[in-house]
């Protein structure tokens, strides 16, 4: 085990880990659950193009699971919810 990994694990890291990216109506979506004493808040990013430019907007939500899956699907369902009701506005942000 490399040094870091070693204190990663020793210290718990919560680095949240990224979902593999899905693609919603021209959209990416990558559901990342932020790990908060054992449950985990539905977050993640969704990124597009606007005016030619690749935008990463990040997102958080109150919603939390016990179980990561679970939050995974949620957050993906939530960002899907996102870009149905906002399109590529969203992308004039920079946090959801």
């Amino acid at each position: 085990m490399a040094l870091g990994n070693f204190f990663k694990f020793i210290l718990g890291d919560k680095t949240p880990e990224a979902s593999e990216p899905i693609t919603y109506k021209g959209f990416t979506i990558e559901a990342m659950p932020l790990d908060e004493d054992g449950k985990f808040r539905s977050a993640g990013y969704i990124s597009g193009e606007l005016n030619g430019e690749t935008k990463r907007i990040q997102f958080i939500r109150a919603d939390q699971n016990a179980d990561r899956q679970a939050a995974i699907d949620h957050s993906i369902a939530k960002a899907q919810q996102i870009i149905d009701e906002q399109g590529t506005r969203l992308l004039e942000r920079d946090l959801l």
